[in-house]
């Protein structure tokens, strides 16, 4: 069960002043709740994946707590904590498939048989890329669908972060969706 909300924001408030206090403070009190956002962003990814959701929440958390960012509150926090998650999701695919096609090794194959299939990691990267085309064709829209998707946001919640009424928000998913599965397909 998450922490009182208030309090989780006070602490946000004190994360450029004392990361250390503040880390511990708050890990125990938003772990479970960035524990869901991970295992969400998993449900979309292939089987037999080496990243797990608690590993994926503390490198988040790690690269987080690096940052001289100010939250405004929870909800912004989860959202950059989201974002920060598909970014290392994105990287870890990146690395599996350079690796899978040998590194900076020279491949040599010794016969046609012996081709490996590529990862079906592509998904995540096709993803990655449509969103960020998304992102410089209309960034709202991408926020939208990130908040929404990634964050897990309610609706109600990604609304209020993006400052637009939930109106706005449905019409601007709609538009998102069908952006992306023309973009995907």
């Amino acid at each position: 069960m998450e922490s009182d909300p208030r309090q989780i924001t006070q602490l946000l408030k004190q994360w450029g002043s004392d990361q250390e206090r503040v880390r511990e403070a708050l890990m125990p009190m938003v772990y479970e709740h960035l524990r869901r956002i991970a295992a969400r962003q998993f449900a979309s990814e292939s089987g037999g994946h080496t990243l797990q959701p608690t590993a994926l929440v503390n490198e988040a958390f790690l690269q987080l707590e690096g940052s001289t960012l100010d939250f405004n509150d929870r909800r912004h926090f989860y959202a950059v904590a989201a974002r920060t998650m598909r970014r290392i999701l994105v990287d870890h695919a990146r690395a599996r498939k350079r690796e899978k096609r040998g590194g900076d090794r020279l491949r040599v194959t010794l016969s046609d048989a012996s081709a490996v299939s590529e990862a079906p990691t592509a998904d995540l990267l096709d993803l990655d890329e449509a969103m960020a085309e998304l992102e410089q064709h209309n960034e709202r829209v991408a926020r939208t669908l990130e908040l929404n998707y990634f964050a897990g946001l309610t609706r109600e919640e990604a609304a209020e972060q993006l400052d637009v009424s939930v109106r706005t928000l449905d019409r601007d998913l709609r538009m998102g969706r069908a952006w992306l599965k023309a973009r995907l397909a």
